[in-house]
């Protein structure tokens, strides 16, 4: 991009809109649609084409006036504000069944998120193989985010012991958590967090279905 970005102007809202963005352009590019008008795209995602346009000139703008966008620029240019025109190594800790799934998923590795190693406490899940890696013991974690340049770490075990894992692997040199632990880490500012609780996503639904029946029933 050619013009430099005030990221710390930039609000939630819109950061979050953007892996919609990200994935509907890269829909439209494995179609082969070229171009597209804010006004479509709007039609596509159910968003205003005013937000739209709005959202993008946070970063610059990409399009011209009565021109559209194009999908394979607009598509890299938000790759690479999402960071994925980077390479990130990812340990899982916890290797339950949200734990194995995650591990399973391959189309992180096609976004740059490479899966190193995963871990449990759990004896009897050592040495399981999960895809192409193996369960390895607590112990090893040390060594292991060193010799391998983790940057990232996803946790799916039990808040109860979250907390201490995230500030004993925050020591080891990780920077990020991508953390599906119910409770929140005690980590210094600059290291990144974002917390997924499935639970309430599933709250949100049911408020959306009570509201819709409330609605029909008036």
């Amino acid at each position: 991009m050619d013009k430099e970005i005030d990221a710390k102007n930039i609000s939630q809202a819109v950061i979050s809109r953007l892996p919609r963005y990200f994935r509907y352009l890269g829909e439209l590019k494995d179609s082969n649609v070229e171009r597209i008008s804010s006004q479509e795209l709007s039609e596509m995602m159910k968003v205003t084409a005013s937000q739209i346009r709005q959202d993008f000139n946070n970063f610059g703008g990409f399009g011209q006036q009565g021109y559209g966008y194009r999908v394979n620029y607009l598509y890299d240019e938000i790759g690479k504000i999402l960071g994925l025109n980077k390479t990130h190594h990812l340990i899982i800790v916890g290797a339950g069944n949200l734990g194995q799934a995650l591990a399973n998923y391959m189309n992180f590795e096609r976004r740059g998120f490479h899966f190193k190693g995963i871990f449990d406490s759990n004896e009897q899940l050592h040495g399981k193989k999960i895809r192409d890696m193996y369960v390895q013991p607590m112990e090893n974690l040390e060594s292991f985010v060193k010799d391998n340049d983790i940057d990232i770490a996803v946790l799916t075990i039990p808040k109860t012991s979250a907390v201490a894992v995230a500030e004993e692997l925050v020591g080891y040199g990780v920077k990020a958590f991508w953390n599906f632990a119910h409770v929140d880490l005690n980590v210094p500012k600059e290291i990144v967090v974002e917390s997924v609780h499935l639970s309430d996503s599933l709250l949100k639904l049911s408020y959306n279905i009570n509201r819709k029946e409330n609605e029909d029933e008036e």
